[in-house]
């Protein structure tokens, strides 16, 4: 549950300033603060200013805090629009921290400049604010951390209440809860009730693939991974929206291993703790289905959550074995803690598997897939490949707006002979490790019927001391970049049919 938004033209008076318990006050980049006389408090801000020797303009990279006459704290920065979305947020962030800290009930928010400069720094505050001001589950014995409650705007009204960006921020929430949860509570099990009861309160078509029914279906490179747990309750779950205007068609698909032990290459404990959150792919291909049906997107979507476990056990499956996918290639398996693709190969294939007519325009994919992503980036970035430069060029530019920066990795058809097996159509991995990253896409791409497809690394879905706009580990990391790049590429993918409809006519 987001904090209340209580919204005001008015500026934030002097009066009112003094009375509140928290503020942050967002102000435009300016060299001097004398341009900035209906700012309250300037008085408390310069004589902060002096004592830290800092210039004005350096509230641009560094935000200042102030205690009240009445006791309250406000927290002082500017917002150049000159930086990036990635900096900006961050800076919004550092400013907050201090103010959330102390776990405050209400924040009072002001925004100063333009109009244009407040709408815009209202919407981004109003976005840090909310996902931050909001509580991921814990079950410490203390007493709970209190969630930010409500927020009174100053300077700037929408007449949507902001609710796009609270629709994302909602998401966010949504996919960091989900990926916080303890193992032994996110079970296949427990997440498929919740994802039922999520489809029924949204009125969205929900289907689920058993193993039962996989079996049938001869999804043997899912079935492989899932049959080393007990009970056996993983499942393909696959959710729809329908809006009446649809546009386009696209499906998004999230690795759901609600827990990996490696199988029989069992993880080192280092590298098994925190593996509860390997689920984190679905959690954000669920949040971005969510933020865009709520903000009405035009699309018809279709969500595909491979929810599994990959245990070890004498049923699990092992090195050497070779299985059949359910589009019939055959795999050879050559290390069992390469799940995740395995378990995204049928889930790809069942999503691009439609009829001519009804497959999706466009596929993608969001999955915690490979440790070597992370050697490649850190997790401060994500990577990305796609099916074509356009569709890589949309994902940077969703990256540089969104906050959430992705680097875009070669998809080349040649690394695909570190691919090839003697015994079967393709290997799952190599064991040399080289370019994992790019060799577990140039798999995954087998399954995808040659679609559109972008798929996400997600190197970035936990960052210790929080990233961009999040502040807590986990990021949330690909919810607004998704909003942001399925706009960019309904935009250019309307475009296109116009132009062809053009040529046509012409």
């Amino acid at each position: 549950m987001l904090a209340k938004l209580a919204q005001t033209a008015a500026p934030l008076t002097a009066a009112a300033l003094e009375k509140s318990s928290h503020a942050l006050l967002v102000l435009p980049f300016a060299k001097s603060l004398d341009g900035l006389r209906e700012v309250p408090a300037l008085d408390r801000l310069r004589a902060a200013l002096k004592r830290r020797n800092m210039k004005a303009e350096e509230l641009a990279k560094t935000p200042v805090s102030v205690t009240l006459a009445g006791g309250g704290l406000a927290a002082f920065l500017m917002l150049d629009g000159g930086k990036s979305a990635f900096e900006r947020q961050s800076l919004l962030r550092r400013a907050l921290a201090p103010l959330l800290e102390e776990q405050p009930a209400e924040l009072r928010l002001a925004v100063f400049g333009s109009a244009e400069a407040r709408r815009e720094s209202a919407r981004e505050a109003l976005y840090v604010a909310w996902v931050n001001g909001a509580r991921l589950p814990s079950r410490r014995k203390k007493p709970a951390v209190r969630p930010l409650a409500r927020i009174f705007l100053h300077g700037a009204r929408d007449a949507g209440g902001f609710a796009e960006i609270a629709s994302v921020a909602e998401a966010n929430v949504l996919a960091r809860t989900l990926t916080a949860l303890p193992a032994n509570e996110l079970t296949p099990a427990a997440y498929r009730r919740r994802l039922r009861n999520i489809a029924r309160e949204r009125r969205w078509r929900f289907e689920e693939f058993d193993m039962s029914r996989l079996r049938r279906l001869g999804a043997g490179a899912f079935v492989a991974v899932a049959q080393g747990s007990r009970p056996e309750d993983a499942a393909i779950v696959r959710l729809a929206w329908r809006p009446r205007d649809a546009k386009a068609r696209i499906a998004i698909v999230g690795k759901g291993i609600c827990f990996d032990t490696g199988g029989h290459n069992l993880k080192t404990a280092k590298y098994m703790a925190g593996m509860h959150e390997d689920m984190n792919g679905s959690a954000v291909a669920l949040g971005l289905m969510q933020a865009l049906a709520a903000r009405g997107m035009p699309l018809a979507i279709d969500a595909w959550l491979a929810i599994a476990q990959n245990h070890l056990s004498p049923s699990a499956y092992k090195q050497n074995d070779i299985v059949t996918a359910l589009d019939g290639t055959t795999i050879e398996v050559v290390h069992t803690d390469a799940e995740g693709r395995m378990v995204l190969a049928d889930t790809l294939s069942l999503a691009s598997r439609d009829g001519r007519a009804t497959q999706p325009d466009l596929i993608l994919d969001f999955a915690t897939l490979t440790g070597s992503m992370g050697y490649a980036l850190g997790n401060r970035y994500s990577g990305v490949f796609a099916t074509s430069s356009e569709l890589a060029r949309l994902a940077v530019a969703a990256g540089e707006a969104s906050g959430e920066r992705v680097c875009v990795f070669p998809l080349d058809a040649d690394y695909e002979a570190g691919l090839e097996s003697k015994v079967a159509d393709i290997r799952q991995c190599a064991l040399e490790g080289e370019a994992d990253h790019i060799l577990a896409a140039r798999f995954l791409k087998r399954f995808t019927r040659d679609l559109a497809w972008v798929h996400m690394d997600l190197s970035a879905s936990s960052c210790g001391g929080g990233l961009g706009a999040v502040a807590s580990d986990l990021t949330g990391f690909g919810v607004a970049w998704g909003v942001e790049f399925v706009g960019q590429w309904l935009a250019a993918h309307a475009a296109s049919r116009a132009r062809r409809r053009a040529a046509a006519r012409g």
